[in-house]
């Protein structure tokens, strides 16, 4: 697996490869270890997956992986633009159809509506959809000003009352979604999103958390060796009871390994 350094942080474990290929494959090769122990456990789990280019490897692999039972697994994705129907080339769940959804026989995927004419009422539709189907594994990765999600540091907040909500998006991550190529100018990015909070990925009780990259080598930095705080919402993961970090040679950088 071409792996370099392995270590912890606080709870968080930290797993460092050459590249993102053998990355993405590690961290498929662990989820669906635990993937099928949970499903010897239970009838049927759910899973939480991130949309953005930094999954591909991580994607490719596990639905390339044996022996897992999709018809027993449920899906939700993290986040939304608003503004944005679900077939969009830019939309969060087009990126996952095309991905992943479409591609295995899920028991359900559970999609967020950009379109829907009440966001409020879609936050709360979702949030009930969570309440039912509690998540078993999440998916996470880090954006270049730390949110996980679309948790920016301007609105993070680490005990929100609320598992689904409306946020407005920081300059940052509105610049990632043309770095990460979902668009092709900032004017095209829309300005609010629906998201997950923290405690739903936090309450999940398994995490995979998937950074590869030099543009997040800082703020892999600063959530790695920072102080646990919303100014980097991705820092909160070094609590998690039982979560990895998969990084590459690029977005270790920084961390003088």
């Amino acid at each position: 697996m071409n792996k370099l350094k392995e270590f912890q942080v606080d709870n968080l474990k930290v797993k460092v490869f050459k590249e993102r290929n053998s990355l993405g494959r590690e961290a498929a090769s662990d989820s669906s270890d635990t993937i099928k122990k949970l499903l010897k456990e239970k009838d049927n789990i759910s899973i939480l997956f991130a949309a953005a280019p930094s999954q591909n490897e991580l994607l490719d692999s596990l639905i390339a992986t044996d022996g897992i039972d999709w018809k027993r697994i449920n899906a939700f994705h993290m986040d939304e633009f608003i503004g944005i129907d679900g077939k969009h080339p830019s939309s969060f769940c087009r990126f996952l159809k095309d991905k992943i959804f479409n591609t295995v026989d899920f028991q359900n995927v559970y999609y967020m509506n950009g379109m829907a004419s009440d966001p409020i009422r879609e936050c709360h539709r979702y949030s009930n959809l969570l309440e039912r189907t509690p998540i078993d594994i999440a998916f996470i990765g880090i954006g270049e000003n730390g949110h996980i999600a679309f948790n920016d540091p301007h609105i993070a907040d680490f005990d929100d009352p609320e598992p689904v909500r409306i946020v407005e998006l920081d300059p940052v991550a509105l610049q990632q979604q043309v770095n990460d190529g979902h668009f092709k100018s900032l004017v095209e990015v829309p300005s609010k999103a629906i998201t997950v909070t923290i405690p739903v990925m936090m309450k999940a009780p398994y995490a995979y958390i998937v950074v590869p990259d030099r543009l997040k080598a800082k703020i892999i930095k600063r959530t790695l060796k920072g102080p646990i705080n919303e100014e980097c919402p991705g820092s909160i993961l070094r609590k998690h009871c039982n979560a990895v970090l998969y990084l590459d040679n690029d977005s270790a950088s920084l961390l003088e390994l």
